[in-house]
């Protein structure tokens, strides 16, 4: 190595040295900071438009679902397809909820019973769609009251508890726009014992 490529490099060393201390700090964290940034964008675009976590606080979807259960709640499907009947689904309370004090994030989950169109009516223990008894294993037991008949109007849905006696669903406040539905619930990853799809 030649005196002026020693030189050279010593000038370098100097130059690098004399950096101000967050600008090294900054030159050694950059691409850290880079990854922390793509990956929570990652997360809010995930979380917004393809699956998000959500938690339990109500007993009303007993058996199925206790207080304390954590689900993951996916987003995608209903912009191919519509919800089905047995389908559980999050939503955002819908105007008569927000009535009578629910906020707008105050997220509730029941189960969708009747679609658009089809006539719902509760009575003698028994949901009717269309004057046919539902089969339903899924509910804690069977309603005590009667509802209906009344039939669902158009893009909005009929949702029930699965615990259907302690349950602040559709037979309370009415049918469910669907503009309201967040998305549905398919696992649920706590706790680790129940763990497995809704």
């Amino acid at each position: 190595m030649t005196s002026e490529n020693e030189n050279l490099g010593t000038a370098e060393a100097a130059e690098i040295s004399a950096e101000p201390w967050w600008q090294k700090a900054w030159k050694s964290q950059r691409e850290n900071l880079q990854i922390v940034i793509i990956a929570l964008g990652l997360a809010i675009v995930i979380r917004a438009f393809v699956a998000e976590p959500r938690f339990i606080p109500s007993d009303s979807m007993i058996p199925t679902l206790h207080v304390g259960d954590r689900v993951v709640v996916e987003k995608i499907s209903y912009y191919l397809e519509p919800p089905k009947t047995g389908d559980i689904v999050v939503f955002a309370p819908p105007e008569k909820l927000q009535e009578q004090g629910f906020t707008k994030d105050q997220a509730f989950i029941k189960r969708v019973i009747g679609l658009p169109g089809q006539t719902v009516t509760v009575k003698k223990g028994l949901v009717y769609l269309n004057d046919q008894p539902l089969v339903e294993k899924y509910i804690a037991e069977p309603p005590k009251y009667q509802w209906g008949p009344y039939r669902v109007p158009e893009n909005q849905y009929f949702v029930m508890g699965d615990n259907r006696n302690n349950s602040n669903d559709s037979s309370r406040w009415g049918f469910l726009p669907q503009q309201n539905i967040i998305g549905r619930a398919v696992v649920r990853f706590w706790p680790l014992e129940r763990i497995g799809q809704v």
